[in-house]
């Protein structure tokens, strides 16, 4: 969602006009942004917590090179979440996996459906001449390990 999204949002729901609601929803933000800057932390209550922290000089490593590369002191945002934004979350990830489950078990429904049969005919055909799972031909000659194919 964006801040456009946000403030046509709140105008309709307040009857406001997008001007107006842009403008408050803009000055809240600033509100924010600078009583982290002065006092380094802003706490909003069923929200969560904002806070500047300071991260310490460390050394790394350039991924490309290998080499070892100074990284300085740096002071970052953090933020922590609320109890109720907590909650909320935590809702919506155990809707997920109950829908994850339900999926889960629909789809071993109707795999059940086949019959072992046409099963039985899929398997074979990859079997036959190896007894690598890769399909028939796979692994029968050293080259074809490399591409996939049998000469």
């Amino acid at each position: 969602m964006t801040k456009k999204e946000i403030v046509k949002a709140i105008s309709e729901e307040l009857g406001l006009t997008q001007l107006k609601t842009k403008e408050i929803v803009q000055k809240t933000f600033d509100a924010i942004v600078e009583t982290l800057v002065t006092d380094h932390r802003i706490e909003l209550r069923n929200f969560g917590v904002f806070e500047v922290k300071k991260r310490a000089a460390r050394k790394a490593r350039n991924p490309r090179t290998g080499g070892q590369v100074q990284v300085p002191a740096k002071f970052v945002v953090t933020f922590k979440p609320g109890k109720e934004m907590e909650e909320r979350v935590r809702e919506l990830e155990m809707a997920e996996n109950a829908r994850l489950q339900s999926a889960a078990t629909d789809s071993s429904r109707a795999l059940g459906q086949f019959s072992a049969g046409s099963q039985g005919q899929v398997s074979s055909a990859y079997s036959q001449g190896t007894s690598n799972s890769r399909g028939p031909g796979y692994g029968t000659d050293p080259a074809s390990k490399q591409s996939g194919f049998s000469s």
